[in-house]
């Protein structure tokens, strides 16, 4: 899912777009209070998954506290016109960015099968994988746009391209 985003930025070009990721600040501020390795955080290593579970109730927490806490961070200093914020997890988040930005938001939900998804690797572990942080957007109701991404690649790149020809159309 996260490749996607970086076509949208390869194509439109740094100039133009800009990939935010709301767990980076998320991340820092829970290596920052719990003396961890920041970097190490931010791969698919087992560093990250030792504190998997405990960094998503942390980030919780600071969520209920202030909803907007962590998209606010990602936003500050932001030139490019158009934000393509990789890893929206929560209901909360989009109505943050619905509320601070209003029409200009537009909501794109990538899908992909559980067996297109288990031939990348993915594996299900309960407790994370059934968390908020994973699936809290399942009943979120109408998305602005639907990508599927099952595996065919010309249906992805026709998808893509709609939306890219959207984009541009409002720069």
């Amino acid at each position: 899912t996260a490749g996607i985003y970086w076509i949208f930025y390869a194509r439109l070009g740094g100039n133009i777009c800009a990939v935010l990721r709301l767990s980076g600040p998320l991340k820092e501020q829970y290596a920052r209070e719990h003396g961890l390795d920041f970097q190490r955080l931010l791969d698919a290593s087992t560093y990250k998954e030792a504190y998997r579970r405990d960094m998503i109730r942390w980030g919780e927490e600071k969520r209920q506290a202030d909803p907007g806490f962590f998209c606010r961070k990602i936003v500050e200093g932001v030139s490019q016109p158009v934000w393509l914020v990789s890893d929206t997890r929560r209901g909360s988040d989009i109505q943050w960015f619905q509320e601070a930005y209003g029409a200009v938001t537009q909501t794109v939900r990538v899908v992909a099968s559980e067996q297109s998804r288990q031939h990348r690797g993915w594996v299900f572990t309960p407790g994370v994988d059934d968390a908020e942080s994973e699936c809290g957007l399942d009943n979120f109701g109408n998305f602005d746009w639907v990508i599927e991404n099952h595996g065919d690649e010309q249906c992805l790149e026709d998808q893509l391209e709609n939306l890219l020809e959207y984009i541009r159309a409002k720069l």
